[in-house]
């Protein structure tokens, strides 16, 4: 996908737990930042955490894709997407700090809309208030649908294929 890093997703397997751990720690440790907790607090935290949203996903999307994404086959991040006859659910999308702000992941995203469109499918996802990849979210076509205080549930309705 990107000129510079061949990228590619593989699935997941057992022996990524540890990586895909370390990756969700990077992306909670700026919320974290301003907690009174020592370092063992938080990521004694942070590990729970990651295992209860792991163990979650795995029950709740057992039809879904959970993969690894690589360049030059090191891990730098993660995807589980959940294709169905009708729609796209993006249940995470995330890179490790040094490959964020890059673009890989509006390619990535890119790719699977371009895909969604060609079987004509919605899609949605989740994200929270304060995270700014709203806004690659909503010029992509998705809305705003719903809120519970924490995450935004964004919608992209089906769009016409590009022939």
């Amino acid at each position: 996908m990107d000129k510079k890093n061949k990228i590619h997703l593989r699935p997941m397997n057992n022996g990524d737990l540890s990586f895909l751990e370390a990756l969700y720690c990077s992306t909670r440790m700026r919320e974290l930042a301003e907690l009174p907790w020592d370092q063992s607090a938080k990521s004694a935290f942070l590990n729970q955490q990651f295992a209860a949203q792991h163990n979650y996903y795995q029950a709740h999307f057992p039809h879904a894709d959970f993969q690894v994404i690589e360049s030059a086959g090191t891990p730098i991040g993660r995807a589980y997407l959940l294709w169905s006859d009708i729609h796209l659910q993006i249940i995470d999308i995330s890179l490790i700090p040094s490959y964020r702000g890059q673009g890989l992941g509006s390619q990535l995203l890119a790719a699977w809309l371009e895909r969604a469109d060609d079987q004509r499918l919605s899609a949605g996802l989740y994200v929270e208030s304060y995270n700014p990849a709203q806004n690659l979210y909503r010029r992509q076509g998705f809305e705003v649908t719903g809120e519970d205080g924490v995450y935004f549930k964004m919608l992209r309705p089906v769009h016409q294929a590009k022939y």
